[in-house]
C-alpha cells in the first residue's frame, strides 16, 4: 500500500499559475456549495470547544445523493488530497493491522487547523459532548495540540456528511460513533423492520455500487457476511465505512472517501473486478456489508463532477487536469468549459 499527497501535485501546479496551495484546501463559498462547515457547531479554541447546536437538514431524497458526494470530496479537499492506493499490491490482514496500530499523528499546525472541524464532526453524534469533554482534556496535557484524538472519529464524520447532505431524520440514518449502529439499521431495512432507514444492507456484489453508497469492514469480529452480522446486530464491533464517490471499471477499481483515514479524510482506490454478468465488485475481503442509499443512481464519475473539483480545474485550469490525470484520480475533461 502506498500513500500519495495530491496537495503537492496541486502546490506544483499553483507555483506555475501563481495562486498559493492553501486556496485548493478552502471550502467552497455558499453559493458554490450549500454548506454549513463542521467547524461553525462548536466554539472556542482547542482544548476549551463547547458544543453550539445546530439542526441537521432534512432534504427530499432525490438530491441526497449528489449531495452526499459533494460533501465527502469537499472534506477530503479540507483535509490536503490525501490518497490511500490500496491497488497497488494486496497486503495480509495482520500488515493491515499493525499499520491501524501506526496510526501517523498530523503535525501541530495541522492538528490545530483541523481540530475544530472534527470536533464539528462529532457534535452530531449523541455522544458528542462528553467526547469533546474528554478530547479538551487530552489537549490540555503534556501532548498539546498534537495529541491524536483518543476516540477514531470515521463513524462521526460519515454522521455529519449525512447530517449536513439531507438525512437529519435519526429514522432515515442513525448518526453515532460506531458504524455498526447505522450498519444494523441498513440491515433492519432489509428486513422490513426499518422502513425509513435510507440504507439498505447487502452483500457485497449482491447489488450494483453507485456512488453515495456505503462499503463496510469489520475487523473484530472479522464479519465476511450480513448474515454474520445479523446474529450479533446491537453488539459492539470494531468497523469503518466510506463514502463511494466513482466508479472506475476501465482501471478495475472504486474510490471511496472515509474519515480518519491515515488521521485525515483520505480517498481509497479499492481493487475491484467484475465477472461476466455481474456488477463491479471491490475485491477487499475484509469489506462485508454494501449499503445501498434508496435513492436514483447517478453519473459513476460523480467524483469529476463535484464542485470542489470543478473548481480545482477553473481555479488552475490545464495545467492540473494533466496532474490530476496523471495521478489517475479524476479526469475533468470538460471542467474548465464550465467555470
Amino acid at each position: 500500500m502506498r500513500t500519495f499527497i495530491l496537495a503537492l501535485v496541486v502546490a506544483a501546479c499553483a507555483a506555475a499559475v501563481g495562486h498559493a496551495q492553501s486556496a485548493v484546501r478552502d471550502r467552497l463559498p455558499p453559493d458554490r456549495l450549500d454548506v454549513v462547515s463542521p467547524s461553525v457547531r462548536v466554539l472556542g479554541t482547542p482544548g476549551n470547544l463547547t458544543i453550539r447546536q445546530a439542526p441537521c437538514r432534512t432534504l427530499p431524497m432525490d438530491g441526497v445523493r449528489r449531495r452526499i458526494i459533494d460533501l465527502a470530496v469537499q472534506e477530503w479537499g479540507f483535509f490536503g488530497f490525501t490518497v490511500v492506493d490500496q491497488t497497488a499490491v494486496e497486503i495480509s490482514t495482520d500488515q493491515r493491522s499493525s499499520q491501524r496500530r501506526r496510526r501517523p499523528r498530523l503535525s501541530p499546525s495541522e492538528s490545530a487547523r483541523v481540530a475544530g472541524s472534527i470536533a464539528g464532526y462529532w457534535t452530531v453524534t449523541p455522544e458528542g459532548g462528553w467526547i469533546l469533554d474528554a478530547q479538551n482534556e487530552i489537549w490540555q496535557g503534556p501532548g498539546g495540540l498534537a495529541a491524536r484524538w483518543r476516540y477514531p472519529w470515521s463513524a462521526a464524520f460519515i454522521s455529519w456528511v449525512m447530517c449536513e447532505g439531507g438525512l437529519g431524520d435519526t429514522s432515515q440514518f442513525r448518526r453515532a460513533v460506531a458504524h455498526h449502529a447505522y450498519i444494523d439499521q441498513a440491515i433492519r431495512a432489509r428486513d422490513a423492520g426499518a422502513v425509513r432507514a435510507a440504507f439498505t444492507a447487502y452483500d457485497i456484489g449482491d447489488a450494483s455500487i453507485v456512488p453515495g453508497d456505503l462499503l463496510c469492514s469489520a475487523r473484530r469480529p472479522a464479519y465476511r457476511s450480513i448474515a454474520e452480522r445479523r446474529l450479533q446486530m446491537g453488539d459492539g464491533a470494531r468497523t469503518h465505512c466510506d463514502i463511494v464517490v466513482k466508479l472506475d471499471a476501465p482501471r478495475s477499481r472504486i474510490l471511496a472517501v472515509g474519515g480518519n483515514v491515515r488521521g485525515a479524510v483520505s480517498l481509497k482506490l479499492l481493487r475491484a473486478a467484475r465477472a461476466p454478468g455481474q456488477y463491479l465488485r471491490p475485491v477487499d475481503g475484509a469489506l462485508f456489508a454494501h449499503l445501498k442509499l434508496r435513492a436514483e443512481p447517478i453519473e459513476q464519475d460523480a467524483l469529476d463532477r463535484s464542485p470542489t473539483m470543478r473548481a480545482l480545474a477553473c481555479d488552475f485550469g490545464l495545467q492540473v487536469i494533466d496532474r490530476l490525470a496523471a495521478a489517475n484520480v479524476a479526469a475533468l475533461a470538460d471542467s474548465p468549459s464550465r467555470c
